[in-house]
């Protein structure tokens, strides 16, 4: 006989004690119970896997960072952020990096070269001597 000292002995007909057969089919039940849960966290852990592959293929590379986006726009660090801030420019941080798709930053590529002559213009027109 074993004793089962999680089990209240006024519930059980034998005074807290379980039989060899009661025991190893509690056992069974356990194990049974284990390897369902098992087959179903590794069939979680498949479909995770294939989802996450899913977003490596060709997605990724429709995604700039900062220092591409600056490159394509001609435009300082900060100037990048004034265009996050105001809502020029769409884009999404993944662990503190800023990323942006491609047909955004192709959107206000007109927009920037207008700001940029106009900046320039008041500029100019602040300084003494500009032959622009």
């Amino acid at each position: 006989m074993y004793l089962c000292p999680q089990i209240n002995k006024n519930k059980l007909d034998n005074g807290g004690y379980i039989n060899r057969a009661q025991y190893l089919r509690g056992n069974r039940l356990v194990a049974s119970l284990v390897e369902e849960l098992m087959t179903s966290f590794n069939n979680f852990v498949t479909q995770m896997k294939s989802m996450a592959g899913r977003g490596t293929d060709k997605r990724l590379g429709e995604w700039l960072d900062n220092q591409d986006v600056c490159q394509i726009l001609n435009i300082s660090p900060r100037t990048l952020q004034t265009l996050r801030q105001n809502g020029t420019l769409a884009y999404s941080q993944i662990e503190h990096k800023n990323y942006y798709k491609i047909e955004d930053v192709e959107r206000i590529i007109q927009p920037v070269e207008v700001m940029k002559k106009d900046t320039h213009s008041y500029g100019c027109h602040q300084q003494k001597g500009c032959g622009i």
